[in-house]
């Protein structure tokens, strides 16, 4: 079994913002897989299902981002899991809106979930999608940006990413990390403004 983690914060307020992204892929697998996140354990809502054939758990830690790591851990422990049975579908400011980079390991890179996951699990050896959020342009406030809903004119993006991200997740567990990878990591021209 595989343990595939969105991460985002709680609430309604927070829906269609860019910092629910992993939130927003997780719905999107589950959606493909016909599956509901109606269970409850860990302080994460979950789904059991089955990607590209393999078994899986869906999970949307409750905790809000920042201490992700909790949830994650307790999954982990209780089915039995390794960190290199995870993957997590984050947000990443630093890439282009649109953009994905698939990684079979590395740093927090300053998002606070997986500093939490990374604090959590002594170690940074899980696979991670990270989903492209960044602007255009600079932004000053970079927590306002993140908690502030998407503008409408890229909606359309965010909608076509969220399904490549899911494929990606696809292709980690049929093919492996490498080929999602050789197929995923690829530039994303910013839309025109």
């Amino acid at each position: 079994m595989k343990l595939i983690v969105g991460l985002g914060n709680p609430g309604y307020q927070y829906h269609l913002t860019p910092h629910n992204l992993g939130f927003m892929a997780a719905d999107r697998l589950a959606e493909d897989s016909g599956v509901k996140f109606s269970a409850r354990e860990s302080q994460a809502a979950t789904a059991v299902t089955q990607i590209a054939g393999v078994p899986a758990l869906l999970a949307k830690p409750e905790t809000f981002m920042n201490l992700s790591g909790l949830a994650v851990a307790r999954l982990l422990e209780r089915h039995g899991l390794e960190a290199e049975d995870l993957i997590v579908l984050v947000d990443e400011v630093e890439l282009a809106l649109g953009s994905i980079r698939i990684r079979a390991r590395g740093s927090a890179g300053g998002h606070n979930g997986l500093k939490s996951i990374i604090g959590a699990l002594g170690t940074d050896s899980f696979a991670r999608v990270r989903l492209g959020v960044g602007p255009e342009h600079p932004i000053e406030d970079r927590v306002s940006y993140l908690l502030s809903p998407f503008r409408n004119r890229d909606l359309e993006t965010v909608a076509e990413m969220i399904a490549r991200g899911a494929e990606a997740v696809r292709v980690i567990l049929a093919e492996g990390i490498q080929k999602a990878m050789n197929r995923f990591n690829r530039r994303v021209r910013p839309p025109e403004t």
